[in-house]
């Protein structure tokens, strides 16, 4: 395997890319293909982004794997085989590493270098980039942090006195945890608190589980890939990547474009039924009303509800489980065992919605005045989504604002790529971008074609600075709130909003709507990009 070279001795580039997983280098790989010198600072000591750094008990893919990969190359989609429906991050970090080594990625990649700070040069129309490692200079910064890349802590006091071991599912040690004969405490029950709890448990000596907000998820029912259906796909891949590409989520999610509450309770059931032994996030289409009327999607919640009950022999723990808000304003999750992992006589359940954690005590998590003593805590309490990797940096644009100061009311992008008064800045899977309501690979692709494509432009039309028009960006944040305002998404505290960070304002960030989203991105560019000022 290639390896990455410790310190570039060229000091200026025409492109910098801030992160090294999906987005970082299918864009690194455009880049090249346009003839542009670029380089890639990575934080962490190997590629991957997310895949690298998310290594907690269970943690895979809730996108099939035949959909979660690039398809900038016919020859690598048919020469990689995937083992399982959903690929686990082994797997996927394979998959990403084969990638880089396939197109010779890694001699532009620096690892160990995290950008600290990023200035606009209005005079010199150059970004002048601050990394722990050394300064460069570039005349387009494109951020490929990633929209789960910053984890999340909450401030519970007491959080550093805790004298035994503490981690965070997206910073897992990288050799792995044995909890054998542990008494360990789960804060958290979203995506990566569902995919590793029924591991841990089975480990542990005694689990306790401190829910907030309990989360719907549905079966994922994995299995190995079966020949026929690699057959299928590969045999058409092109029109398989197509037809997803048009799905609203940019995924094989087929929608029934039946109503929920034109369709009688015994038929209802009968779809919602098939959805779930099916399996995955396509549940969530299984009526065209779900996510817009919320009496239609109360029907869907009801019926994971029941599911959980079913599931579940405590009923008073059952109900715990059950989420009360609409299905789908949070993200849905997707899981192996999740609920039955409460049977087990090891496992017990702590609800915090009402009664708050206190405190973090030297022997474990207070609640209510009870001291529940454990030997680890697993934090599981998510990411600063969408923003937090990007106001890390000390971005600084024209006249020397802070991106920090411009976002202090909540994001502020055009189409998710650019914000205005930070020329030639881009960013991948943006805020105003589809991104996390989307499949991301394909997404970060999509971007990347744009951002190289325009590039391209520029270069050919003697541009040298290009930089929204505020109001196309006040336009463009206007529909994508009015565009989720058709939705239920907005109508829970959700990290889509920003909520599950103190302080961070509420504001709905992705785009939904990947197919109307590209349309909109094509046609920008066919009309000259169209809403940027180019100078």
């Amino acid at each position: 395997m290639a390896t990455a070279p410790a310190v570039s001795a060229k000091t200026d580039f025409d492109a910098v890319v801030v992160g090294a997983g999906f987005a970082g280098l299918v864009m690194l790989h455009r880049l090249r293909g346009i003839g542009t010198t670029a380089r890639v600072f990575e934080t962490g000591s190997g590629i991957g982004g997310t895949w690298f750094w998310n290594r907690y008990p269970g943690a895979r893919c809730d996108i099939e794997s035949l959909e979660y990969s690039y398809q900038f190359s016919e020859e690598l989609q048919w020469e990689w085989e995937w083992t399982e429906r959903y690929a686990t991050q082994p797997e996927i970090l394979r998959y990403i590493e084969h990638v880089a080594d396939r197109f010779d990625l890694r001699r532009d990649i620096q690892l160990d270098t995290r950008v600290r700070a990023a200035h606009w040069s209005d005079a010199e129309g150059r970004w002048k980039i601050a990394t722990e490692r050394g300064d460069v200079t570039a005349r387009f910064l494109i951020m490929a942090t990633g929209c789960l890349s910053s984890a999340n802590i909450p401030a519970f006091p007491g959080r550093d006195s805790f004298a035994g071991k503490t981690y965070h599912t997206g910073r897992w040690p990288h050799g792995g945890v044995d909890f054998t004969g542990q008494r360990v405490a789960v804060i958290g029950t979203g995506s990566s608190a569902i995919q590793s709890i029924p591991l841990i448990a089975e480990q542990a000596a005694h689990l306790t589980v401190f829910q907030r907000t309990p989360s719907y998820s549905i079966p994922a029912h994995n299995a190995p890939l079966a020949p026929e259906t690699v057959r299928v796909v590969k045999s058409d891949y092109a029109g398989f990547r197509q037809r997803n590409a048009q799905q609203p989520f940019g995924a094989n999610f087929p929608p029934n474009m039946v109503l929920a509450l034109q369709t009688d309770a015994t038929e209802r059931d009968r779809v919602y039924e098939q959805r779930w032994q099916i399996g995955g996030l396509g549940f969530i289409t299984s009526f065209a009303d779900l996510l817009f009327d919320r009496n239609a999607n109360e029907t869907a919640a009801e019926f994971v509800r029941a599911k959980i009950r079913a599931i579940v022999r405590d009923p008073a723990v059952a109900e715990k489980l059950s989420p009360k808000q609409v299905i789908g304003c949070k993200r849905l999750c997707v899981d192996t065992g999740y609920f039955a992992t409460f049977n087990r006589p090891n496992v017990s359940l702590v609800d915090v919605s009402e009664t708050p954690i206190e405190a973090i005590t030297p022997r474990g998590v207070r609640v209510a005045g009870v001291e529940h003593e454990v030997d680890a805590i697993v934090f599981a309490t998510g990411y600063d989504a969408m923003t937090g990797a990007l106001l890390a940096v000390d971005i600084r644009g024209s006249g020397g604002r802070t991106l920090r100061e411009k976002w202090a009311a909540g994001p502020r992008t055009y189409l998710g790529v650019q914000t205005a008064g930070f020329p030639n800045l881009f960013v991948i899977t943006g805020p105003g971008s589809p991104s996390v309501l989307a499949n991301m690979v394909p997404a970060v692709e999509q971007h990347a074609n744009w951002i190289a494509d325009c590039l391209a432009y520029r270069r050919d039309h003697g541009i040298a600075r290009i930089d929204p028009q505020p109001a196309a960006e006040d336009a463009w944040v206007g529909h994508v709130n009015d565009v989720a305002n058709l939705t239920v998404f907005p109508s829970c505290n959700s990290w889509y909003l920003g909520a599950n960070v103190p302080g961070k304002p509420r504001v709905f960030m992705p785009y939904i709507g990947f197919p109307t989203y590209v349309a909109k991105c094509d046609e920008v560019a066919a009309k000259g990009y169209e809403g940027f000022a180019l100078s």
